[in-house]
């Protein structure tokens, strides 16, 4: 797989070095070199770019500023690793979904490792998009002859941790907390829980219903982790959850299944 890239950055040296950083390395495809933000943009509309180097630092549009035009095209938009000299920068960066923050003066083993994080990525959304195209007529002639049955879920959850995905084994996640910008994931055999940039919203629609179950503004749970119910809480583990009063009808219907 090869990236199509373009470098951004103001400062012309610092512009150069990234360039020639890209060109050296063989699944990296420069398309272009800017100046400015606002360059970038124009070009960014007459080609298809996957990766962007970009500065944060620049007059008139920062990098920052560009990322969040950039956020508005949804999935389709080209992923960014910044590269600043700024370490201030970095839960921004962050929030606005950059796969990497490579922090000047950087040198070229920093910059690969950033660079197959991105391929990483895009290989990632490769195999999670590629699908066997099905004629209409074919789609008939399945339905006709076979049942109707439930699409299968998937058994794990990719989750943003730093800047790289990880992968996440439904089975293995205990409960969800949510803390202010942030979701920490506890998991069974783990102590530490993992924490990831996301609404405990966001996270909640990538879960299979039938397995999780949002029961305070707080926390989901894991249905099959539940070891003991009382009157307003539940118990995994040592750890006592309050089900909150927004959610007690959600999980008193779950409830009586059994009582």
């Amino acid at each position: 797989m090869t990236l199509n890239c373009i470098a951004v950055d103001d400062e012309p040296l610092a512009l150069g070095l990234v360039c020639a950083f890209i060109e050296q390395t063989p699944f990296l495809n420069l398309l272009g070199r800017y100046g400015s933000a606002i360059e970038a943009l124009g070009a960014l509309q007459q080609h298809k770019v996957d990766l962007i180097f970009l500065d944060i630092q620049m007059p008139n549009l920062n990098g920052i500023e560009l990322a969040r035009v950039l956020d508005s095209r949804g999935p389709n938009k080209p992923r960014i690793i910044f590269t600043t000299a700024y370490n201030q920068f970095a839960l921004e960066g962050y929030r606005v979904d950059a796969l990497d923050y490579l922090l000047k003066p950087f040198n070229y083993e920093e910059f690969l490792h950033a660079a197959n994080k991105a391929l990483g990525y895009a290989e990632l959304l490769q195999k999670a998009n590629e699908s066997t195209p099905v004629t209409p007529s074919a789609i008939e002639t399945v339905a006709a002859l076979a049942p109707v049955t439930e699409q299968v879920e998937d058994d794990y959850l990719f989750i943003k941790v730093e800047y790289q995905l990880v992968r996440i084994a439904l089975s293995d996640i205990l409960y969800l907390e949510s803390l202010k910008d942030y979701v920490k994931v506890y998991l069974q055999n783990t102590e530490k829980p993992i924490l990831t940039l996301s609404s405990l919203k966001a996270l909640e629609e990538k879960l299979p219903a039938k397995r999780f179950m949002r029961v305070h503004r707080s926390y989901i749970v894991s249905l099959d982790k539940i070891n003991s119910i009382t009157r307003n809480s539940l118990h995994i583990g040592k750890i006592n959850i309050t089900v909150g009063d927004l959610y007690k009808d959600a999980f008193a219907q779950f409830l009586s299944r059994w009582v």
